[in-house]
C-alpha cells in the first residue's frame, strides 16, 4: 500500500507526458548543413572550455569534442541521475532561446572541491554559486567566439544554478544536446549543454551564412625588381616596341632620351612632355615603425570594424570576495585618480587618453599613441 509519497519514476511520468506514451520524439535529426555548422563551431570551443576549467580548478582538464544530437526530454532524462545540477543561462540579444548546462552532483562536487580547495563538499548555495560562475565564464568565451564568426549582438541572461530532481530540470520538448566527456584526475564526467532546437538552427544558419560569404583574396605585393643596367635599357625596350602592330617605329635616339629623362622607379614609361605627379603615401601615427612590406595589403581591410574599449583599471579578487559583493560595495582599482586610461583595440592597448564628457555621454581624448614596442610589452 502506498505511503502517499511519489516516486522519481512517477515524477518523470507526470512531467514528460504520462509515462512517455504520448511524448513525441524529436523528428529526425538536424540537416547535414546544420549538423556540420554546429559541430565545427562547438569543436572549436573545446579548448576554451578546457582552459576555463584549468584556470578554475588548477588541474589539467581533458575534454573530447562534443557529441551533438537532436534529442528530447524523455530521451535525455534517461541519461541523467535522479538528482542533477542545472545551470540556466539563456541566450539574449540577437539570438534568444533556452540554453542550459546539466551535470551530475558528483561532477559538481568535484569542481567545487578543486575550486575551493576543500576535501568534503556539499552542494549548498555557495557551491551552486561556484558552478554558476564557472559556466558563466565559459559562456562568455562562447559568445566571444560567436562574435569572431561575425554573429554579432549575442548576449546571455545571468546564470542560475539549481540542485533538483532531474524531472524538475527545465527542458523544452526538442533541443540540441551536446555531450562533453570531461576528464579530471583520471576520472571521466559528462557535461551536457542544451540549446533549444529553434535556437540551434538559428545558430547554424548564421554560421553558414557567414561562411558562404565570398572571401576576399588578398592581393600579393609585387616584389621590387632590380634596376636594369644602363647598357641593357635599349635592348629591353626594343622588344615591346618592335612587337607593336600598327605603331610607327620611333627613332632609337628619341626613345632613349625619353627613357633616360622620364622613367619612373617602378619601370613605367613616361613619354616626353608628361610631368609625373609622384606623391608619398601618408599614414596615420599608428603605422609609425611599420615597414612598407607590412603595410602591403592594409587597404583591403580599411572597412573592417574592430572593437575599441577604454579600460578604467583592473584588480584581482578571490572568488569568496566576489561572491560576498553587494550593492554599495566599492572596488578599488590599480589606477590613481587622474591617471590616463588605456585605449584598447580588440583587447590590445594602442593608446592612452583622458576621460571627457560629450553632451550626456562619456568620451576619451587621446593623449598618447603607444609605440610598437610599448604595444607589444603591454600585451
Amino acid at each position: 500500500m502506498s505511503d502517499g509519497s511519489i516516486s522519481q519514476n512517477e515524477i518523470d511520468a507526470l512531467l514528460s507526458g504520462m509515462g512517455g506514451s504520448d511524448s513525441a520524439p524529436a523528428e529526425g535529426a538536424f540537416t547535414p548543413a546544420h549538423q556540420e555548422a554546429l559541430q565545427k563551431f562547438f569543436d572549436g570551443n573545446v579548448s576554451a572550455l578546457a582552459a576555463n576549467l584549468d584556470s578554475m580548478t588548477g588541474k589539467t582538464v581533458s575534454i573530447a569534442n562534443p557529441v551533438i544530437e537532436l534529442s528530447n526530454r524523455e530521451a535525455f532524462l534517461q541519461k541523467v541521475p535522479d538528482m542533477a545540477v542545472a545551470v540556466t543561462i539563456d541566450f539574449d540579444g540577437s539570438l534568444t532561446g533556452d540554453h542550459l548546462f546539466v551535470l551530475a552532483p558528483e561532477f559538481a562536487e568535484k569542481l567545487v572541491s578543486l575550486v575551493n580547495n576543500e576535501e568534503s563538499v556539499t552542494i549548498d548555495d555557495m557551491a551552486l554559486s561556484v558552478i554558476s560562475e564557472t559556466i558563466a565564464q565559459y559562456v562568455g568565451k562562447e559568445i566571444s567566439a560567436f562574435d569572431g564568426q561575425d554573429v554579432k549582438g549575442v548576449t546571455n541572461m545571468p546564470a542560475e544554478a539549481h540542485h533538483v530532481p532531474k524531472a524538475m530540470v527545465r527542458l523544452s520538448q526538442d533541443f540540441a544536446l551536446l555531450t562533453y566527456s570531461v576528464t579530471i584526475d583520471e576520472t571521466a564526467f559528462n557535461l551536457w549543454e542544451i540549446i533549444a532546437k529553434k535556437t540551434a538552427e538559428q545558430i547554424a544558419d548564421k554560421l553558414n551564412k557567414t561562411e558562404s560569404a565570398s572571401p576576399v583574396t588578398p592581393v600579393q605585393p609585387i616584389p621590387a625588381q632590380p634596376a636594369p643596367e644602363q647598357g641593357s635599357t635599349m635592348g629591353a625596350m626594343n622588344m615591346p616596341m618592335n612587337g607593336m602592330n600598327g605603331m610607327p617605329q620611333m627613332g632609337q635616339q628619341s626613345m632613349g632620351m625619353g627613357m633616360q629623362g622620364g622613367m619612373p622607379a617602378q619601370g613605367g614609361m613616361v613619354m616626353p612632355g608628361m610631368n609625373p605627379n609622384v606623391q608619398s603615401v601618408q599614414f596615420s601615427p599608428l603605422l609609425n615603425g611599420v615597414t612598407e612590406a607590412e603595410q602591403g595589403n592594409i587597404g583591403l581591410i580599411m572597412d573592417v570594424f574592430m572593437e575599441m574599449t577604454v579600460e578604467l583599471g583592473r584588480t584581482r579578487k578571490m572568488i569568496k570576495e566576489i561572491l560576498s559583493m553587494g550593492e554599495g560595495h566599492i572596488i578599488e582599482l590599480d589606477k590613481l585618480a587622474g591617471e590616463p586610461v588605456d585605449i584598447l583595440v580588440n583587447h590590445k592597448p594602442i593608446a592612452k587618453g583622458e576621460v571627457v564628457v560629450i553632451d550626456e555621454n562619456f568620451g576619451v581624448r587621446v593623449t598618447e599613441i603607444l609605440s610598437p614596442a610599448e604595444r607589444i610589452s603591454d600585451t
